[in-house]
């Protein structure tokens, strides 16, 4: 694929707002996982919650946005420039030309769990949304593209991505393909989760929420500690403005069709979705320097994602899990561990797997617990979702 420059990046988990708190928390190996403090009753887990969120307010003109999710978003977007490029790519192009690609598993069902929680009976007995409630817009899925688009005032294409924990990867690949497509000459992809109700007990009900700290790769193991985060990049097509050092250099998806919620046993869809991405960017396996793993820290999906890892690289491959720092962030999980991976390459600090120390002897020599420091020229992520949708990017240096 022709590489995409990346004018902007950012990331802000439980590990702080901003790129500075994500490098400050990798280096210093200081998880943001604490015990679990989210709603009336608490599930007795750790999770990834960002602190502060509910003091950000939305502007009034977008006060009809307002929730958990899309303050995320807000915060998130006031980060490292983000806004700064935008403007940039807008002067270029103009903001009909600009696409808005977000990413969400869940968007702002939180809200409407609030919303059905306080619901009220009219005179007749029939029950409704409170007055403060009746907001159609927060209540849909495209509630995250909605909200961003509007705050950011671009006109192009405008795309909701929910496919689990792939969706702010997939963002990637769909951006490139407007693109190419010359449906678009830039794109602000992202994504943005929040931590609610159906999300914890969702995944307690399937019996995949770990008691501890998630340990990833841990021969002890047991299950993911959940998090919140947002993120955003700014693509652009190359040679439409200045160079930049970063860029999408490839991408891979695939989709399993096995099973609802859990991975193919041969990790079939996942080599695919690898191998893809490689061909895209026009790299040998032996070239990538660093993998940022999906790595959710559950029985199955580790030791699956790990044979079919050491299926296709060398052994001198770092490859890792970095969900022991920020909790696994759902639809905002490909965003995140996409920065991650570039600023593995803008830094050269390979993160480590945070928690785990025992390596399960399933997991072949690419799985790496300590960090490490190395100069790199392509950086790998991979998102793979529920229902076996997977989405693998490549990353790398200009030049």
């Amino acid at each position: 694929m022709a590489p995409l420059n990346i004018l902007a990046h950012t990331a802000t988990t439980a590990l702080g707002a901003g790129l500075a708190a994500q490098r400050q928390g990798l280096r210093a190996r200081r998880s943001g996982l604490r015990p679990n403090d989210f709603g009336d009753e608490p599930l007795p887990c750790w999770i990834g919650r960002v602190a502060g969120l509910e003091e950000v307010t939305l502007p009034p003109d977008l006060a009809g946005f307002s929730c958990r999710n899309n303050q995320l978003a807000w915060l998130a977007l006031q980060q490292d420039d983000v806004l700064a490029a935008l403007q940039q790519v807008r002067e270029r192009h103009g903001a009909s030309r600009v696409a808005v690609v977000m990413g969400t598993s869940t968007s702002s069902i939180g809200a409407t769990e609030e919303a059905y929680a306080r619901l009220e009976a009219d005179a007749d007995g029939n029950l409704h949304f409170p007055p403060d409630m009746l907001r159609p817009r927060i209540h849909t899925p495209h509630s995250l593209g909605d909200f961003v688009q509007a705050a950011t005032g671009l006109g192009g294409p405008c795309v909701t991505v929910a496919t689990a924990c792939s969706s702010s990867a997939k963002v990637f690949a769909q951006a490139a393909r407007l693109i190419n497509a010359g449906l678009a000459d830039a794109a602000l992809v992202g994504g943005v989760d929040t931590l609610c109700g159906s999300v914890l007990y969702g995944f307690n009900s399937l019996q995949l929420v770990a008691p501890t700290p998630c340990q990833p790769f841990d021969a002890r193991r047991v299950g993911l500690s959940l998090g919140e985060a947002g993120g955003y990049a700014v693509l652009e097509r190359v040679g439409a403005g200045p160079a930049t050092p970063l860029q999408l250099r490839g991408y891979g998806e695939s989709s399993d069709a096995h099973h609802m919620s859990a991975p193919h046993p041969e990790g079939l869809g996942a080599r695919l979705a690898m191998q893809a991405a490689l061909q895209r960017a026009g790299i040998d396996a032996a070239e990538l320097g660093y993998l940022n793993l999906h790595g959710t820290s559950t029985p199955a999906n580790d030791s699956i994602e790990a044979a079919a890892v050491a299926a296709l690289f060398p052994p001198s491959l770092h490859a890792s899990s970095t969900k022991g720092w920020t909790g696994h962030t759902l639809g905002a999980a490909g965003i995140v561990e996409s920065v991650f991976a570039l600023l593995a390459l803008s830094d050269g600090v390979l993160p480590g797997t945070l928690n785990s120390e025992i390596p399960d002897p399933a997991c072949g020599p690419q799985i790496r617990f300590a960090n490490a420091q190395a100069e790199i020229d392509y950086a790998m992520n991979n998102s793979f979702g529920f229902g076996g949708n997977n989405c693998a990017l490549v990353f790398g240096k200009a030049g």
